[in-house]
């Protein structure tokens, strides 16, 4: 009898832990289609080459990139985006460019920005940097040291980010 309520208390913790997993993957999905139109290619964290030939753009506020970023990455910045300075940070337009923001929202907007300026390889980082911390990938400051801070935007957006130290 102990047996059977210990298999059943087994299953129900199993069934909710595997529930949170799921309805959190759901959670960036839904979000991510109720606010993008996927004019921008997606890649995805996992399936991410880590080449130096690829220019990672960061389209966050500066604060934002102060806390963390992505290796190496350009900060363009979103609501001061200045066409001017992309050209001359990167005036190869055949160059291979993933943008990403918190979530993936603005990057798509800079990255159709960058399109229309005629960039011709440039995909969106799916879930931003939230996802990139959520998949416990590394995540560096301005001193170019690991953090596990992320600005997390705002405590609305923030419940997306599942790892690391919110920032706001």
């Amino acid at each position: 009898m102990k047996l059977i309520k210990y298999v059943r208390l087994f299953s129900l913790v199993s069934l909710f832990t595997v529930s949170n997993v799921i309805v959190g993957q759901a959670n960036m999905e839904r979000v991510l289609k109720n606010w993008n139109k996927e004019s921008i290619p997606y890649i995805y964290p996992e399936n991410l080459p880590m080449k130096d030939s690829i220019v990672y753009v960061d389209t966050r506020e500066k604060d934002e990139f102060n806390v963390s970023h992505l290796r190496n990455a350009l900060w363009v910045g979103y609501s001061n985006f200045d066409e001017a300075k992309v050209l001359n940070l990167i005036p190869n337009k055949s160059q291979p460019i993933i943008v990403y923001c918190s979530i993936g929202v603005r990057s798509e907007n800079i990255g159709e920005r960058l399109k229309r300026l005629g960039y011709t390889r440039v995909l969106n980082l799916y879930g931003g940097i939230f996802e990139w911390k959520n998949q416990d990938r590394i995540v560096y400051n301005n001193n170019d040291t690991p953090t596990d801070s992320i600005h997390a935007f705002s405590k609305h957006w923030g419940k997306l980010l599942k790892k690391g130290i919110k920032v706001y």
